[in-house]
């Protein structure tokens, strides 16, 4: 790898996927500044039912863009009514949380942001099919998207105003995109698969507008099948994955990202119900990784943070907090003992 790149945030760094449990923004945004000290995260609290979600929230920053929740999720309507105010409202406590206890922060501070694509396959037309299926609305919508997260960058920066902001976009549903297994409205079939092109070209503009707001544009998607190579070209200098799910056949991709500059966000610590193992353990996978990919030892602590496998949302508080301290000894570990 070479010596070059550089990125924001410190060595054997860690810290959050965005999710944590509980329905306080006060009180959970005090705790993720104390226990992620170095890299901490706008915190996001789905407990509190819609409008928290991770749809709502995002709906919350689009522009002209209207939605509303009916049984079946989010759809598109002709005006914002009480579900987009509720919204609204969950992220304005939120960010008024992170503006009371981390105004005088510097450092590296990430938000979180559903990405287009997963809005896309989560948000229905009003006649009740997936945005997804209607190019003309995937157009209009990844423009709102793009303005909202200027305005968003814009009104961190203002609260925080210190801080070096990472944007990640969350794109769970991305690989259910380009597979075309997104279900159709029925549920007896699927909606085709979007261009590869396509996608690249719409995540672009959205990388592309982070990085000219100066921030720095990551993803996260927690699928066993994410699409680095894509991901990759599309801008992200960033990836925040599942490394329990990565496996071989990731390799090159992974690799060739490395290579070029892009740093990993590698979720090795269990989450939510899930039992905790010690940290030596826990960072077996990320070392085993980087020594297939056959990078010095020594770019390990730099190039990689340490993350749960998800979010926390759900968790019960004790085992939250028992989650983001074994994220910082296995951070530890990685520094301390970056070969085994």
């Amino acid at each position: 790898m070479s010596e070059q790149h550089s990125y924001p945030w410190p060595e054997a760094s860690y810290t959050g996927v965005g999710s944590h449990p509980g329905e306080d923004p006060d009180e959970a945004q005090q705790t993720i500044l104390g226990e992620f000290p170095e890299l901490p995260h706008l915190v996001e609290l789905p407990d509190r039912g819609a409008g928290a979600d991770m749809v709502g929230r995002a709906a919350a920053l689009l522009v002209d863009f209207p939605v509303e929740v009916q049984p079946t999720g989010w759809r598109v309507v002709q005006r914002p009514g009480r579900d987009l105010a509720r919204a609204t409202s969950f992220l304005n406590y939120d960010l008024d949380a992170l503006e009371k206890h981390a105004n005088a922060y510097e450092g590296p501070l990430k938000i979180q942001v559903a990405g287009p694509w997963t809005l896309a396959a989560g948000i229905e037309l009003r006649s009740g099919e997936k945005l997804v299926a209607d190019a003309g609305a995937v157009a209009d919508l990844c423009e709102s998207l793009v303005e909202g997260v200027r305005t968003h960058i814009d009104d961190i920066r203002r609260r925080v105003p210190m801080a070096r902001v990472l944007v990640q976009l969350d794109e769970p549903s991305l690989p259910a995109v380009l597979r075309g297994t997104v279900p159709t409205a029925s549920g007896y079939q699927t909606l085709r698969a979007v261009d590869r092109v396509v996608c690249e070209e719409r995540l672009r503009a959205m990388f592309g507008a982070v990085e000219e707001a100066d921030a720095f544009p990551m993803a996260h998607c927690c699928s066993p099948d994410v699409p680095v190579d894509l991901l990759r070209r599309s801008g992200a200098r960033a990836l925040s994955l599942d490394a329990t799910r990565l496996g071989r056949a990731d390799d090159e991709d992974l690799g060739v990202a490395v290579e070029d500059g892009v740093g990993l966000f590698l979720g090795v610590v269990a989450g939510a119900g899930m039992p905790l193992s010690d940290p030596a353990t826990t960072v077996d996978p990320v070392r085993e990784l980087w020594n297939r990919l056959g990078f010095r030892p020594e770019g390990l602590p730099r190039t990689v943070v340490t993350t749960p496998v998800c979010g926390l949302a759900g968790a019960a508080p004790e085992h939250a907090r028992a989650v983001m301290r074994t994220c910082r000894e296995s951070a530890r570990v990685l520094r301390d003992e970056p070969r085994r």
